[in-house]
């Protein structure tokens, strides 16, 4: 026995010390954009469940709204003799059997099964525009997070340099060449900077449990990418303005207003009469037996004015809903007017900056440099020059991610 069960024990244990080494292995590759998309949008989010759960539910109710009802089946003894509960002492005494039919007003029937399948298609285009959303909140959530890191690399860099003019100062000041203000200078500067990188941290850790409820923990907890991010080709303004009509909150209301058709179209049925059949068998037991068929008409004569109300109701919703999706129509035409501007205009900063204000920030730095070397500076003015640099740079991959994060919006508009 023990032959069997050592070989076993030994596979289970090599198979679970691989499972551990892979998933250690994955907790330590990075996490990129697109994947990060790839899994928020797979991992089964509830808000997106229910919502195909529902839709499921409508469509059910298409099939089960559009039956007849039930016919009613009928059985009675007629005209039974009290006085001396003879059974054949009357001819008109009977075993009646009835069955009866009763009829939905005009095309009432397909009409309910048209509205149920447009409550399904709202629910599948919520559905479908909760998938946009969570990519969105998913780009957006990672790059910002993107962006704190680089941050922090930047203040760590910062404070070396400024380490390193730490170094400088106390050689100086040691020599008795400058005064203690530049050495207590070095340390208000580093200790501004760890200060920053306190705050930076906090920042980090929101974002990261914002992507940890998106993603899961296991892959939440996965360092990001360093390499900056690309996202899918962006089309014109122009283009996605033609895709904005079929924008997913669009055909939500879309198909809203499909419901409210069918609604008046329902409401407008019940001026027709109504219809019911009925067929009736009576057994006499010594006579002949009796058969009867007639069909009933609901003359909608006195509920004419509940009618009239319950139409003029039906027609003001479907208006309503008309008007709500116009306000949607101009939500997203204003939205993409901003983000677009928004794209544009950082683009053009971020131009700017690398073009230009970069550059000099960091030939004033040098130029400090060199100038406090020829007793030309002083160095107050050479921690500013380097304290500069790295704001410019702070600035400058603000302005990258902020461009980014209206270009994901761009995307969440045309559809990608």
């Amino acid at each position: 026995m023990f032959r069997i069960l050592l070989p076993s024990m030994a596979a289970l244990s090599l198979g679970a010390s691989t499972l551990f080494i892979s998933n250690k292995a994955l907790a330590q590759l990075p996490l990129t954009l697109p994947e990060t998309v790839t899994i928020a949008l797979n991992a089964n989010d509830p808000s997106v469940s229910f919502l195909e759960q529902e839709a499921l539910a409508f469509e059910n109710l298409a099939i089960a709204d559009s039956q007849l009802p039930d016919p009613t089946l009928r059985a009675q003894i007629a005209n039974f003799p009290l006085s001396s509960f003879d059974y054949n002492r009357e001819a008109m005494t009977q075993l009646k059997f009835g069955i009866s039919q009763t009829l939905p007003k005009g095309q009432t029937l397909s009409l309910t099964r048209h509205k149920r399948g447009a409550q399904a298609q709202e629910l599948r285009a919520q559905k479908t525009l909760r998938e946009r959303q969570i990519a969105l909140e998913a780009r957006q959530i990672w790059l910002e997070l993107y962006y704190w890191q680089e941050a922090r690399k930047l203040i760590l860099e910062s404070q070396k340099k400024v380490g390193e003019l730490g170094g400088v100062a106390e050689s100086v000041y040691a020599s008795g060449r400058s005064s203690l203000q530049d050495v207590l200078r070095v340390e208000l500067e580093t200790s501004a900077l760890g200060a920053k990188l306190i705050d930076i941290d906090r920042n980090a850790d929101i974002a990261r449990a914002n992507l940890e409820r998106l993603v899961g923990r296991v892959d939440g907890a996965r360092p990001i990418s360093s390499v900056f991010p690309v996202l899918p080709r962006i089309t014109s303004e122009g283009e996605i303005r033609d895709k904005l009509s079929r924008h997913p909150s669009m055909r939500v209301l879309d198909a809203r207003v499909e419901t409210k058709s069918r609604d008046v179209d329902i409401a407008a049925e019940q001026y027709k009469p109504g219809y019911s059949f009925d067929a009736q068998y009576g057994l006499r037991d010594s006579r002949s037996d009796l058969g009867s068929i007639g069909v009933s008409v609901s003359l909608p004569l006195f509920s004419k004015t509940n009618k009239d109300y319950a139409l003029s109701a039906a027609k003001r919703m479907r208006s309503s809903q008309k008007l709500q999706r116009d306000v949607q129509a101009l939500d997203l035409e204003r939205s993409l007017r901003k983000e677009w501007a928004g794209y544009t205009r950082l683009g053009d900063r971020i131009s700017l900056y690398e073009s230009s204000v970069l550059v000099r920030a960091r030939e004033t730095s040098e130029a400090a440099m060199i100038a406090y070397g020829n007793k030309l500076a002083d160095f107050s003015e050479l921690v500013r020059a380097e304290l500069a640099v790295l704001d410019i740079e702070l600035t400058l991959t603000r302005l990258q991610i902020d461009r980014m994060k209206a270009g994901a919006y761009l995307l969440y508009l045309s559809g990608e």
